[in-house]
């Protein structure tokens, strides 16, 4: 019976650092309690480098970013945001699928999932001509899925390997969060835009039998908590609501599924004891610390995710594709031949996407 793998990940950020800068910015627009405020929050994040397709420039200091494309009073609209998109994503895919190291000649699918960034002809379209792809390559596009869209567009990947089990499919995940700065002097906006930075990964998935056997994928979605992630199109970039009550609503959802220990929860009946490695997607250190509670894991079961948010912050779909990158490429004493592990993503909804995945 044919399987599917995760082969491999490449991954890319662009070139500049601009968490700090963003800290300054933050706080100049904010009232001086509000500052004081962001500022300690800031230091409890967890989060020591973010990065952006755009160099911050004089903007920390109420100027202009090196652009000028973020100005004090005159923030770009959702058209030029666009078009910055258009031009930056590929560039960074690329630099992600060179990462990868794969022999690309014999892609047969390529997904592609973002919800930073749309236009037509799209990313998937721009990929096919610059890396020279078959022209009759099967090409899906994951939109507006958010943090968790990374899982569904794996599952995608390996539905086309089990149907097809000469399929070898490229799965990017790309985000450009920092386009979306919004100019704001409310503390939580404030909060939530210190979160996110910009990045991308490229993964093959195939049958062959190399790096991650993949399991089955599962979805819950938590009742009663549509509005406490949100993310609309607005006229001035894409609109983010992240609500303070994101980790006690996640934290609540996962000690009900610890505690249910049925075959239809997202733990299919089993323990958190058997589970041996663990890659959740670094949606922030409250929320990490929301599932460590929640799933009553041991502290350094998240390190591979606490890691990556200190890294790179959170990069949407991205996320958790450096997470299980970096299990990979650690090779930790959990890895072994044979240990079992979980995937888990949060989205809009709020939907927690998982799937279950094997070393080989």
């Amino acid at each position: 019976m044919t399987s599917a793998y995760l082969n491999r990940i490449g991954t890319a950020v662009p070139d500049h650092n601009v968490h700090q800068g963003f800290v300054g910015y933050a706080q100049s627009k904010l009232a001086p309690r509000d500052a004081r405020l962001f500022a300690r929050m800031a230091q409890r994040a967890g989060i020591e480098r973010r990065y952006s397709t755009l160099a911050l420039g004089d903007l920390a200091q109420g100027g202009d970013d090196a652009q000028g494309f973020y100005r004090p009073g005159s923030f770009p609209d959702t058209g030029a945001r666009m078009a910055v998109f258009e031009r930056a994503a590929p560039v960074l895919a690329e630099r992600a699928i060179a990462d990868l190291s794969a022999d690309l000649t014999d892609i047969t699918h390529i997904i592609v999932a973002s919800c930073t960034g749309f236009t037509a002809p799209g990313l998937d379209q721009h990929l096919v001509a610059r890396l020279g792809l078959r022209r009759d390559v099967q090409r899906t596009l994951v939109g507006f899925m958010g943090c968790s869209a990374a899982v569904p567009a794996l599952r995608l990947a390996q539905q086309a390997v089990l149907a097809d089990p000469a399929a070898r499919v490229l799965v990017i995940n790309l985000e450009l969060c920092t386009l979306h700065l919004q100019e704001t002097d409310d503390l939580e906006t404030a909060l939530t835009f210190l979160l996110f930075g910009d990045g991308c990964s490229a993964s093959l998935v195939s049958a062959d039998a190399t790096g991650l056997a993949l399991g089955d994928f599962r979805a819950a979605t938590i009742p009663d908590t549509e509005e406490l992630i949100t993310w609309r199109i607005g006229a001035q970039g894409f609109l983010m609501h992240l609500s303070g009550g994101v980790p006690a609503a996640i934290a609540h959802a996962l000690r009900a599924e610890r505690e249910r220990g049925d075959a239809d929860g997202l733990l299919r009946g089993a323990g958190t004891q058997d589970i041996d490695v663990w890659a959740v997607h670094a949606g922030g250190r409250t929320v990490l610390d929301a599932v460590e509670s929640g799933l009553a894991l041991a502290p350094e079961a998240l390190a591979a995710s606490r890691a990556v948010l200190a890294d790179h912050g959170n990069m949407s779909s991205a996320t958790v594709m450096f997470v299980l990158k970096r299990i990979m490429a650690e090779q930790n004493a959990a890895l072994v031949p044979g240990a079992r592990g979980m995937a888990m993503a949060f989205g809009p909804g709020m939907v927690a996407e998982t799937f279950r995945f094997a070393a080989l």
